[in-house]
Parts: structure tokens; C-alpha cells; sequence
């Protein structure tokens, strides 16, 4: 930690939370400087799932005690001022560490999975978690079949209640930690539903923004109003059956006010690549949003012409399907940092 940095703790609690929305008329619960290292609880509102597991007391407060929820699910702590911030700069979240706050997670096969219409039901499988090893494996499943759907904001399953049986035996799947939803608040006034990503950021769903990475985005409001949440243990791309590995995480980031990049949606740096998002009703709309975007900031960061950017993007970038679950589809659009070899 540099000598200009100044930790943080902030508390998942009834005061530091807000459930299932980004709002840019949300108060404030922390300001701090650029350059502030901020170690953050976030919370799986997928805790109810199994809660003998997925719960300890201050879950459990959260969810007995905030009863404003929705229009989304997801719980999310915040938001964070960040002093400097004004619209038109870009903050740069850089994720030090993701630590799981309980050995268990939950994945749902939900009613917005992609291919719920082939199993017409709703699912729970837990896994428990291997610190040593970095890897899940599945405990047991259960068939949910109770109105409300099963992710229903505050959704709670108490044992006895479904009958949990063994699931997934001798499968073993290593675990990419990273938060689900991370955002600064929206242009438009309003409470915005946590569900589809956006300029914003929001419920990106990339796996790869995890510790180590930075997530950059653009600031539409003064103090830009982080919030953070919907904490991954793993997940795939495509997130197909409507929710990763969920899992309570305590992060660890760094907040940087950058005025030298060409951020214009939610970019993504780890050591290798930049990765452009782009996002739209169907899959066609959000290709083309993030080759658009890509060719934008390949031109600005490097100086290509969009000839140049265009050839690029079709030799060496990749363009991936983030999610297709989130109400908004995703596509991830990377390129890797080696192909600009000296250029700056």
C-alpha cells in the first residue's frame, strides 16, 4: 500500500447496503479520495439458498432487517464517493484481493436461464468451497418449487423444508472469484433494476475481473457512486443457467481518478488484454455494440485509423459472450496487449 493511501473498512450492514437498484440520488455512505484502498464486504443475496450454510449473523441481519428491495436481486454495498470524480473522468477500480466470507455457494438453474423452456423447473445446487486447492465440488441439490421463484429479493430455504439430494459427484470445478456487479451510478435519474449491465457497469457478469485486474469506468455523476455486489466464487461464460457460483466475498480495491484514457463504456485490464463490453437486447445488437466500442477505443488509445483498428479487431481480437441471462446480453470484446508491442 502506497504512503498516499489511506484503508477503509466498509461493513455490509442495513445502512451500507442497497437491494436490487442504482440510484444516483443515493446518499453517500463513504467518501474518499483517488487513490484510497477500500476493503468491502459484498453479500450473495443467494445466501437464503441455504442458509444454515450460506448465512452467519450479519447475513442474516440484511436480510431480516432491509425491507426496501428490488426492482432487482442483488445486494449491493455502497455507495462510495470518490472526492475527485466529476462527469466526463473515468474511475479506475482496481480489485487487490476476493476473499470468500463462507466455505459454501449456490448456483441457480433459474426461470431466465437459457434453456429453462427444456427443463421447466427451478434448481439449487450447492457446492462447498476448498481454500487449499482453489476448487468447488457439489454437495447437494434441490428442485425449487414454491411461489415466489426461488430468486425472489430475501428468498429464504430452511432446512427440512426441500429434500437435498447428492449432486455432481466426483466433479471438480476451480474457482475464478470475482464481483458480478460493480458500477457507478447511472446518468438518468431513477432507480435503475440491478439485472442488465449498462454504461454504467452494473451486472456485467465477466469473470475475468478478478483480483489483479482493474475495471474502468465512465463517470456520469459528481463523486461517480460505486457500489459493489453479486459476488462470484466461478462462473462460465454465458452464465447459461441464469447464476454463477454465488458466494459472499470480502474485496479488497483501490480507487484511481484517470483523466489519460478513452473509456466510454465499462473496460476490463488484466496483465494480458483489454477487454471492451458491449451490450444489447439479443446477442446480434450487443456484437455490434462492442466492435463499435472496441474500434473507438483502439483508435484513441493507440492512434489507428479505423482501417487499421477494423483489420485488428478481425485478425487478433476476440469476441466472446459474456452472459445471456441479465436482460441485456453481453459480449466481451479482448484484445491482447502484446499485439501493440512499443506503440503507445
Amino acid at each position: 500500500m502506497g504512503a498516499n493511501t489511506t484503508a477503509h473498512r466498509l461493513v455490509a450492514g442495513p445502512g451500507t447496503v442497497h437491494w436490487g437498484y442504482f440510484d444516483r440520488s443515493l446518499t453517500p455512505v463513504l467518501s474518499v479520495p483517488s487513490g484510497t484502498v477500500v476493503a468491502l464486504e459484498t453479500v450473495t443475496h443467494h445466501a437464503g439458498d441455504a442458509p444454515d450454510l450460506l448465512m452467519d449473523h450479519g447475513i442474516r441481519r440484511l436480510f431480516s432487517e432491509v425491507g426496501d428491495r428490488g426492482p432487482g436481486p442483488h445486494i449491493l454495498t455502497g455507495p462510495i464517493a470518490i472526492e475527485e470524480a466529476l462527469p466526463g473522468d473515468v474511475l479506475e477500480v482496481r480489485v487487490l484481493s476476493l476473499e470468500p466470507r463462507l466455505p459454501h455457494g449456490s448456483n441457480l438453474a433459474a426461470h431466465w436461464g437459457h434453456l429453462y423452456s427444456d427443463f421447466g423447473k427451478e434448481r439449487v445446487t450447492i457446492w462447498s468451497i476448498d481454500a487449499r486447492s482453489n476448487s468447488a465440488r457439489a454437495e447437494f441439490g434441490f428442485d425449487w418449487k414454491t411461489t415466489p421463484m426461488a430468486d425472489s429479493p430475501g428468498t429464504i430455504v430452511e432446512p427440512g423444508t426441500v429434500a437435498r439430494e447428492p449432486s455432481l459427484a466426483d466433479v471438480v470445478v476451480p474457482l475464478r472469484p470475482h464481483l458480478g456487479t460493480m458500477g457507478v451510478a447511472p446518468t438518468e435519474p431513477g432507480r435503475h433494476s440491478s439485472v442488465p449491465p449498462g454504461l454504467h457497469g452494473g451486472n456485467i457478469d465477466n469473470w475475468r475481473a478478478g483480483a489483479g485486474t482493474s475495471m474502468y469506468y465512465p463517470v456520469a455523476v459528481p463523486g461517480a457512486l460505486f457500489s459493489a455486489g453479486d459476488p462470484h466464487l466461478s462462473q462460465g461464460d454465458g452464465e447459461i443457467s441464469g447464476t454463477a457460483l454465488e458466494a459472499s466475498l470480502d474485496a479488497v480495491v483501490e480507487f484511481r481518478i484517470r483523466r489519460d484514457l478513452p473509456v466510454e463504456v465499462p473496460v476490463l485490464e488484466t496483465a494480458t488484454h483489454w477487454y471492451v463490453h458491449g451490450f444489447g437486447d439479443d446477442l446480434d445488437e450487443a456484437m455490434t455494440a462492442a466492435a463499435r466500442s472496441m474500434l473507438r477505443f483502439i483508435e484513441q488509445m493507440w492512434g489507428l485509423s479505423a482501417d487499421e483498428a477494423y483489420s485488428l479487431m478481425s485478425v487478433g481480437g476476440d469476441f466472446t459472450v459474456t452472459q445471456v441471462v441479465d436482460g441485456r446480453q453481453g459480449i466481451h470484446a479482448g484484445v491482447t496487449k502484446s499485439a501493440f508491442g512499443g506503440r503507445r
